[in-house]
């Protein structure tokens, strides 16, 4: 399992609808192939801040399934233009995790 990590900039004012829009983009990408789950997180420190993670199969069902698909457009073009900076997008595996 990979867990895809991005720390999103929201431009200023646009939170609420940033919001609105990736309850709508979240059925895009809950569609591609080896998908298994994903959050959106706010920060609560500064108003504007949101990590998204998600969770995938492999590695290349996000940078190849998901990245070359027509579904990206769609998700590119509801959510890119809110982003200021872009993210920076990396995957992480687990190398150790404890649970109760």
């Amino acid at each position: 399992m990979v867990l895809e990590v991005a720390v999103l900039f929201v431009k200023s004012g646009l939170e609420a609808d940033f919001e609105r829009d990736f309850k709508t983009a979240s059925s895009i990408i809950s569609s591609i192939g080896g998908y298994k789950s994903h959050q959106l997180q706010k920060c609560i420190e500064v108003e504007n801040k949101y990590i998204l993670l998600v969770h995938w199969q492999h590695l290349e069902n996000h940078t190849i399934g998901f990245r070359s698909s027509d579904k990206y457009l769609l998700w590119k073009n509801l959510l890119h233009h809110y982003y200021d900076p872009f993210p920076i997008v990396e995957h992480y595996e687990v190398v150790f995790e404890n649970k109760l």
